[in-house]
């Protein structure tokens, strides 16, 4: 398995890999045409159609099975039909998922859903962070970048730095049974997207990118 940290830039690896890592370029980790990489779990699927992959159903969990990120950055570009589109991108997942909720209680959700509140709304690291704006457009592509740097995690939405989260510091209690679990995350882990788009009829969640570049 390839564990992605920006390690392998020290550890003499050969010409054309060390290039590449250095440039810090976004590497796809979605091809547009199939799900090769990934694996789905749970209710709902992801389909692939016109370069793009969709929401259908859930709650699901699409896992990328081919390594482990580190210190790195992520960007997802993905757009919304309603106020309501559900889904997030999960990190810090610490083993492979053994089913949908695996990734709930051993990793962190970022959000994507702009009909909830700041700690389970877009940019929220779900029920543990708010966000602390909500720059998204409804039927736009937006952009997400979430940032890996350490133990913490750097949200921001259209450019705006909307989450801060340090697991170090307080977190509010769990309320509810399907909120995660408390406690630490592995600093490199398994990455995810949600597919949770059962309450209205036609509204998902398309992605055209995503992606991931070292720090």
């Amino acid at each position: 398995m390839r564990v992605f940290t920006c390690f392998c830039l020290f550890l003499g690896l050969g010409g054309p890999i060390l290039a590449q890592e250095t440039k810090k370029d976004f590497r796809p980790l979605f091809n547009g045409k199939d799900l090769e990489g990934w694996q789905h779990l749970g209710p709902g699927k992801m389909i692939v159609e016109n370069g793009l992959l969709r929401t259908e159903g859930g709650m699901g969990l699409l896992w990328y099975t081919k390594e482990k990120f580190g210190n790195c950055v992520l960007r997802i570009v993905y757009k919304t039909t309603s106020k309501s589109s559900n889904s997030g991108v999960f990190i810090r997942v610490d083993e492979k998922p053994k089913d949908e909720w695996y990734a709930v209680h051993h990793g962190y959700e970022v959000q994507i859903c702009d009909s909830a509140d700041e700690y389970h709304g877009t940019g929220a690291i779900y029920s543990l962070s708010k966000s602390t704006g909500r720059p998204t457009k409804v039927g736009e592509w937006n952009t997400l970048e979430i940032t890996l740097k350490g133990d913490r995690v750097i949200v921001s939405v259209n450019g705006e730095k909307v989450n801060d989260f340090d697991p170090k510091g307080p977190v509010p209690p769990r309320t509810k049974d399907y909120e995660p679990e408390r406690g630490p995350r592995a600093e490199i882990g398994y990455i995810g997207l949600q597919n949770h788009d059962d309450y209205a009829k036609d509204s998902y969640v398309l992605f055209k990118e995503v992606s991931v570049r070292p720090l």
